[in-house]
This record gives C-alpha cells, structure tokens and sequence, in this order.
C-alpha cells in the first residue's frame, strides 16, 4: 500500500472516531453522520429480502445536481436492461429527498470509505458495476471492487482545468483510484485530457457528454402549466423577466436596472427566486425593492390569496424555480457577481429564455458556449445589466433569436444518458 493510502485510511478513520464527538458540529455534517448509523445492517437487511440473481448496479453520485445529472442514465440502463437492479447511493444529505424518489431499486447513504465497512456493503449487494457520476470517485471503493471483481465506470466525467484534483496533494491521493477505472465516459474532449492526467486509461475514456441536458429537457417536457406554482402566475400579458438563485450580489446590481427597465416598460414582471430565501434574506431583499421605488408582494401570499401580483413577485420558498423559468421570456440566472459561482443556466434556456449573468462564470462551460451562440449575455456591472435587458425588452425578435439559440444549444447536447448507459451496459457484457 501507499503512503497516500495509509495516511488517507488513517484520517478516514480517525475522522470518523473523532467528529461524533465533537459538540456544536454543523447541523448538515451532524446529520449525515447520525442518518450512517446502522446503514451497513439497512442494506443487508434489503439484501436479504430483495436482492435477486441479476446484475447489480450501484450508482453514486455526492449530492443533488449529481444525481440529478445519474437520473438519466440509470432510466436509459432500464431500457437497455430491464432485468437488472439498481443501487443508488449518495453523500450530502441534502440528497436525501431526491434520493427517495430516483428509479433505484434501493437508495441509501454512501458508507464511509473505510475498507472494512465497504467489504461488508459490498459482500451483501454483489455489484457488478459501480458507477461514480461526474467526478466522485472514492480510493477505497475503488480498491475493494477490484478485489471482488466489479468493473468501476465514470459517467459524466468533468475535470475543471482549475481543479485541485490535478495538483499534489489531491493528485497523490485519488490517482490510483482513477487508473482503476474500466470505463470514463467524458463531458467533453478538454475533459478526458484531463481525466488521463489525473490517471485514467486514455483507452478507456470515450466522449459522452453530460446528461444534465437531458434531465432538465425531460423535466421542461414534464411540467405542468395547468397547476400550481404556475398556474397562480399565468395570464400576464407583458414580458416576464425570471431571476433565479439570486445572492444579494445579484441583487445590489440588477434592482436598479429592473426599475429602469420597468419605467420604460410597465409590463415587465419580475420573479425574484432568491438562492436562499432566508427571513434575514428575504427582509433585506424588500428593503432594496422598496428603495428602488418597485412593488413587491411574496409569493406565499399570491398562494394564500392574500395579496394581488405586484412588478415584482418574491418567491419565499424553495424547489419552485425549474418550474417557474418556464414563464420566462428573459432569464438571469445568479451566483456571476459573487464567490458562489454562476448557477445553472440550462434550466432557462430550456425553456428558450435568453439569459443574463453577472462576469463570474469561470466554473460553467455552458455560459460561456450560450454566449457563443448568441443566446446568453454576461455583464460587468448594473450598466451592462441595463444595456442587455433594454435591448431584449425594445427589439422582440432579438430576443426571441436570442431564445431559439439557447433552446437549439440543449437540443444539440441531447442523448448523453442513453451514450453512458451504453457505456455501463457494455461493462456488464464483459
């Protein structure tokens, strides 16, 4: 064994003695180390009553958007193989109510990557092919499949070429784990360059794509006009701007540009989705709307009927935004003007909403390919904001090119789920 190895399978350890013991923990820490107790005696109690002879299949994927970006894959490997099971595991508790609902024979926390605790998980379930989606890939699973004999594959597979898995010490600690891989299936061609440095077999990395396109493409098709959230927001006859996962970042440098843009155009509304509709957020946000001389009323109120739609709607909850860019004709999608890092653009442009963002979006190919294309615009500051929007809002059939060049780069990047279950299934074939 490695040094790296020793010394990663003694703070794993260590780790795992230490941190139920200390007081005050973070509560999402705290909570995916009390949801792991009796996890190994949770699967081999599944095991026992449901595991049949089929090949098993264990995908894992950290948190949400991950697993959000497996889904499509694990339902192309249905079609491809009916008979098969599935496993699905995950990290981040945050994970736990999408985990419920993933077309997973069972869905549970990934153990921690202790030698010992993997070799009794895998002795019950008896992968045949372990998945890791995007970038995931844990040392010690790794080691313990080889030596049962399961093939190990990559889907989705991204590198950034900022990554600090390229460099020592990261480098040092999960490069076997890389080279232990049958299969990597890559975003893209600058993707497996760096999959093959970081210890992939370049014969074994193929150019899949990323089955995000295809979740938020089968979930546009999926929704539903006729009930709410968007029901309540239907029948607005001006244009409507969706401005999702907010931070006050985007905040403090697109409230003035929406009231001008609003003076010029008394039809345009506003749906503001903050990232993270805190009380403290949310009394923060009004306060700036007020000062910006625009009308605002929350969303839970619309809900409850309390209140009639204002220019700006403030949506106070959660887990509605992949819906509401469905109203979209103008989208800005938040994180570019802080340290968050740009949230996901693919949602409105699926829906054919040109988009705007803030100058940080390093961290996302896709903001810089629907720029290319004609279908995004990033801006420096407020100005920018202005210059963009006032143009989208003068010109219709600007906006409306701009909104078919983003809808036409989803359709382009369509299919990767059913690329990377063709590159599991091949595994189980061998």
């Amino acid at each position: 064994m490695k040094p790296a190895d020793m010394l990663y399978d003694f703070g794993l350890s260590a780790g795992r003695t230490v941190l139920p013991r200390i007081p005050f923990l973070p509560r999402k820490l705290r909570r995916g180390i009390e949801a792991r107790r009796g996890l190994l005696a949770r699967v081999e109690g599944w095991a026992r009553e449901h595991r049949t002879d089929a090949p098993l299949v264990w995908f894992h994927a950290p948190s949400v958007g991950e697993g959000l970006q497996t889904r499509p894959v694990i339902e192309s490997l249905r079609e491809l193989q009916p008979d098969l099971q599935i496993l699905y595991t995950f990290f981040s508790p945050s994970a736990e109510t999408l985990a419920r609902q993933m077309p997973a024979d069972y869905a549970d926390y990934m153990p921690f990557d202790l030698v010992p605790d993997l070799m009794r998980f895998m002795e019950a379930v008896v992968p045949a092919v372990i998945v890791f989606g995007k970038g995931d890939v844990w040392p010690n699973v790794t080691r313990v499949a080889c030596w049962r004999e399961a093939k190990l594959a990559l889907v989705s597979g991204t590198v950034a070429a900022t990554s600090s898995r390229l460099r020592w010490p990261a480098r040092a600690f999960l490069s076997s784990a890389y080279a232990r891989l049958d299969a990597a299936g890559a975003i893209s061609a600058d993707d497996a360059t760096r999959l093959a440095q970081l210890g992939v077999d370049a014969q074994r990395i193929g150019i899949t794509g990323d089955s995000r396109f295809d979740q938020v493409y089968q979930r546009a098709l999926n929704i539903d006009r006729s009930a709410p959230p968007l029901s309540l927001l239907a029948g607005h006859d001006g244009v409507t701007l969706v401005a999702g996962s907010t931070w006050p970042e985007d905040e403090r440098h697109l409230l003035v540009p929406l009231a001008k843009s609003r003076a010029r155009h008394p039809q345009l509304r506003t749906l503001l989705v903050p990232h993270e509709p805190t009380p403290n957020h949310l009394a923060k946000l009004e306060v700036s709307l007020d000062r910006a001389a625009l009308q605002h009323v929350r969303f839970s109120s619309l809900e409850t009927g309390d209140a009639q739609q204002r220019e700006v709607i403030v949506v106070d909850r959660v887990g509605l935004l992949g819906e509401l860019y469905g109203l979209a004709d103008i989208a800005y999608v938040g994180g570019g003007f802080g340290r968050a890092g740009l949230h996901s653009v693919l949602e409105p442009a699926t829906f054919s909403a040109p988009t705007l963002f803030g100058p940080r979006h390093a961290n996302a190919r896709e903001a810089a390919d629907l720029i290319e294309r004609g279908g995004a615009i990033s801006a420096d500051d407020g100005a920018g904001l202005q210059e963009a929007l006032g143009a989208w809002l003068d010109d219709e059939e600007a906006r409306r090119t701009a909104g078919a060049a983003a809808f036409a780069y989803v359709q382009e990047n369509l299919g990767a789920g059913r690329r990377s279950a063709e590159l599991v299934s091949a595994l189980l074939e061998k």
